[in-house]
């Protein structure tokens, strides 16, 4: 690793371990990612600049793509307004009131993984975090699959979402994943999946979700806008989104529960002064500040966001702060950089659910963004919310979860923020 350069125009060698030392201090700096040259923004109005402001000067860069098989043909696009056209065509699968809908089939999904769990037994509790939210994906999102379909459906996508979350996004890693059997664990989880929605396609079970909106929609001269293999992709797509950032998370979720003892059983008396009540209202949502289960998930979300690094690419020649950038340059920002700033966040590397009483996440800048921001934030957010809500609310009521003698946990930054190994021993509450 080289020493950091002496101008901010020098490259430097990106790696993890090392984002904060090398690039606090430089709101645009010149880095290098497996040989091609970058500029890492670390200032958050800069980041909502690229992200809103002028949003539309900067396309999709492809710095970490080569680790990634999912489609581009709808949502990942990088043309724009194909972009806006299949996020409109999710939207109705994941408005607030249809997620308010969702909630009973999200807390079924929870009490059956956790009582799936044995006293004493230790659970891989990143695997069975895939497992539960690619079932709540399944049924949620693409109704009507007969129980067994789903069940084959869930099973593979948990290990597809799995490989997805613990593949390398650069350097060596990367390069050597791509050619070990990792790489073609994943080819084969993802043919799984893709062989099981394409038998589906034509099934009269099928009518509903989101499959079935992407299967009938037509470009303009009234032909399929899918083929029957991109429609396969895009639903392979949206099926492991929604499942490795929810895993990634509530791994996280519950390794700082079982670290920090007093905050556990503050989440524990919200969730059950919460465990009665309708699921019809997410707890902690609407008017004042955010209950204590909510700032709890906003404050992993912070420390440990699961979409950790992000790339642009300018379409056009522009200006960010002081630098003049070409078009084609790549243009990088770090929402664990970010959410780590101490001039937004005082002693930032402390858990400390908390401080969300004191400030909320600002709109008028990228301070807080783990779901991203701008026309290409994540379209499942709310989704999202309600389903850690619910997951963690039920699982925290049912277990308390501990790490084995001797055991430690080690962040990876792959193409989730996530635990590098998270085996965890539970006890009845």
């Amino acid at each position: 690793m080289p020493t950091p350069p002496r101008s901010a125009n020098d490259p430097v060698e990106f790696r993890f371990s090392r984002m904060e030392r090398l690039l606090r201090g430089h709101p645009v700096r010149t880095v290098s990612v497996d040989g091609v040259a970058a500029e890492f923004v670390t200032d958050p109005d800069l980041v909502r600049r690229v992200l809103v402001k002028d949003g539309k000067h900067y396309g999709k860069g492809e710095l970490f793509q080569k680790a990634r098989v999912l489609s581009r043909a709808g949502l990942l696009a990088a043309d724009d307004s194909r972009h806006r056209h299949y996020r409109r065509l999710v939207h109705p699968y994941l408005r607030t009131a249809v997620v308010t809908g969702h909630a009973p089939v999200m807390a079924q999904i929870a009490r059956d993984t956790a009582a799936a769990w044995r006293p004493g037994q230790a659970v891989d509790v990143q695997a069975a975090m895939c497992r539960a939210a690619s079932d709540i994906a399944l049924r949620t999102l693409f109704g009507g699959l007969p129980r067994e379909v789903s069940d084959q459906l869930g099973e593979r996508l948990a290990v597809l979402s799995w490989e997805m979350i613990s593949k390398p996004l650069h350097g060596r890693a990367a390069l050597r994943a791509q050619r070990q059997t990792t790489s073609r664990r994943q080819a084969k989880a993802f043919a799984d999946v893709r062989a099981l929605i394409a038998g589906r396609l034509d099934s009269p079970d099928s009518t509903t979700g989101y499959l079935s909106a992407l299967r009938s929609d037509t470009a303009e001269d009234g032909a399929p806008a899918l083929s029957a293999d991109e429609v396969c992709g895009e639903a392979v797509m949206m099926l492991t989104a929604a499942t490795v950032t929810t895993a990634s998370v509530m791994s996280w979720a519950l390794y700082v529960l079982s670290a920090h003892p007093l905050i556990e059983e503050k989440v524990l008396k919200d969730a059950a002064r919460t465990a009665a009540a309708d699921h019809s209202a997410p707890a902690g949502h609407g008017h004042g500040p955010p209950g204590y289960t909510l700032r709890f998930l906003m404050e992993v979300l912070r420390l440990y966001p699961p979409v950790w690094i992000t790339c642009r690419r300018t379409l056009v020649d522009v200006t960010l702060g002081d630098r003049a950038l070409p078009a084609g340059t790549h243009v990088m920002f770090s929402s664990y950089l970010l959410h780590r700033d101490p001039d937004r966040y005082p002693d930032p590397h402390r858990f400390d659910p908390d401080r969300w009483l004191r400030a909320a996440p600002s709109a008028q800048d990228a301070s807080y963004i783990p779901f991203g921001a701008g026309a290409r934030g994540c379209v499942g957010e709310a989704f999202a919310w309600r389903e850690l809500e619910i997951l963690l609310g039920t699982l925290v009521r049912e277990w308390r979860l501990t790490l084995p003698p001797g055991g430690r946990v080690r962040a990876a930054a792959d193409t989730t923020l996530h635990p590098r190994r998270l085996v965890m021993v539970p006890e009845p509450r």
